[in-house]
């Protein structure tokens, strides 16, 4: 059997993303995900998606891990499988589709998806850190020198000393100017750093709001893998129309041979 795909990048997190409306794509097979996710013995990706019908809205976004388990929201992916929709002709430039987390709206112009994530209204804020959930769970520390900062080391540690067996998704921010701000992620569940992560610089965002290190309701932060942006509202302690914005391309297609 060969199953068709598509690979796919957000500002660096790439994904490959798969058309499941026909149901057929086994997806108990943690074993064979992982293996698609392997970049020295299969396709290679920090997760895969599989795009699904949904009986009201537009579709439905499944999320695996790039280590073949479930995953939590993902901002990227998200903004990645607008772009496929609206390739499958699903979709014109706007939609509403069903992921982990809930409804998310999105639109789409060219290759820049903006992406609405959910309200966040809770959140711990420490003397050295925030710790929040954008759809999934982030932790967000200022660093300096943030170019030669080891993200694997102190993620990891951070990762599974910190927040246990559930582990968080640790982000270390730096800013480079007003409203501008440098961000790297160590991710669980790729438990690496990766180029880029879309809930990862929406919790940074809000984080920096929350702490008064910007002084508006929009940023633009710089990650590995390019520009993404982040705008909100907000009223008293909920950060609603919470937005992520940037690019998100098809790389290629091809055929995976179980």
């Amino acid at each position: 059997m060969t199953i068709p795909f598509y690979k796919y990048q957000g500002t660096g997190n790439d994904f490959v993303i798969i058309d499941n409306r026909n149901g057929l794509f086994p997806k108990d097979n943690h074993s064979m995900i992982a293996k698609i996710c392997d970049r020295r013995f299969g396709i290679g990706a920090d997760g895969l998606l599989l795009l699904e019908s949904h009986h009201k809205v537009d579709f439905i976004m499944v999320y695996y891990n790039a280590d073949g388990k479930l995953g939590s929201m993902c901002g990227n992916g998200g903004r990645c499988i607008v772009h496929f929709a609206k390739y499958l002709n699903i979709i014109d430039e706007n939609t509403v589709f069903e992921a982990v987390d809930g409804l998310h709206e999105a639109s789409i112009n060219n290759e820049i998806v903006s992406l609405k994530m959910n309200d966040v209204d809770t959140m711990e804020v420490t003397a050295n850190s925030v710790f929040l959930n954008t759809g999934s769970p982030h932790h967000v520390e200022m660093v300096e020198d943030l170019k030669n900062y080891n993200v694997a080391e102190k993620g990891a540690f951070i990762r599974n000393n910190t927040y246990g067996k559930e582990g968080s998704n640790i982000n270390f921010v730096e800013k480079v100017e007003t409203n501008l701000f440098a961000v790297r992620t160590y991710e669980r569940g790729v438990e690496a750093e990766t180029l880029s992560c879309g809930t990862g610089v929406t919790a940074v965002a809000i984080a920096l709001s929350e702490t008064n290190r910007i002084d508006a309701n929009n940023v633009e932060l710089h990650t590995e893998g390019g520009k993404l942006f982040v705008h909100f509202n907000k009223i008293n302690d909920t950060y609603y129309n919470v937005y992520l914005e940037g690019p998100a391309k098809q790389v290629f297609k091809g055929e995976w041979k179980w």
